[in-house]
């Protein structure tokens, strides 16, 4: 059996030796890790990706795929649910970080296999709800830096990265409280409010930091 982390950077701030930290830090014994740079999850299939085609190609029955979220796993909602239940069909058990999710095709039961699938579907809509937040939020910060791009003081520098900012709001659309949050990031539980209250805002404070 190997258990095989797959990460998708898409930012400057995103790192792959990141993301398995927090998968090491959550107690994954991580074998190899498979990761695409540069690579919207918006946009692109896991199975166009390059690595992730390579995915396909070498998990075999047995294997664990680790994943930050099931976001990291496809575009949206369909996408999503299609490539855990095919991961699944070939013997390979999903696993996530972030609050530990575990769906294995190995059940018989079917009662079990009615939740499993019904968690694997909220999830994934969540992901995708969450993909669609972060999208408006970020057009929020955007219009706000933009307009306010001739004033000279840019407010404190945040103390959070964009990698960091997506990791709390992941684990608020979870339901993770700001102390967990605050625990798992680093951040103040004052900043996890902050985001939490106006993540619009958050936002446009990277965003003019950026400019």
């Amino acid at each position: 059996m190997t258990t095989i982390l797959y990460a998708r950077v898409s930012t400057a701030e995103q790192t792959i030796g990141h993301q398995r930290t927090q998968a090491e830090a959550a107690g994954f014994h991580i074998d190899e890790v498979v990761a695409d740079d540069g690579v919207s999850g918006v946009t692109t299939r896991l199975a166009e990706r390059h690595q992730g085609r390579r995915l396909f190609d070498m998990l075999r029955r047995g294997d664990v795929l680790v994943v930050r979220w099931v976001d990291r796993l496809g575009r949206n909602y369909e996408d999503v649910t299609d490539t855990i239940r095919e991961f699944m069909r070939r013997g390979v058990v999903v696993r996530t970080v972030i609050n530990g999710m575990v769906f294995d095709g190995a059940t018989t039961d079917p009662v079990q296999m009615a939740v499993r699938d019904s968690l694997i579907a909220f999830m994934s809509a969540t992901a995708q709800a969450q993909v669609e937040a972060t999208k408006d939020a970020q057009r929020a910060g955007i219009a706000h830096a933009k307009a306010n791009e001739g004033e000279k003081y840019r407010g404190r520098k945040p103390s959070f990265t964009a990698d960091t900012l997506a990791q709390v709001r992941d684990m608020l659309g979870q339901g993770a409280n700001p102390s967990t949050i605050s625990k798992a990031t680093g951040l103040s539980r004052q900043t996890v409010y902050r985001i939490k209250d106006n993540p619009a805002e958050a936002e446009a404070s990277l965003a003019t930091w950026a400019a």
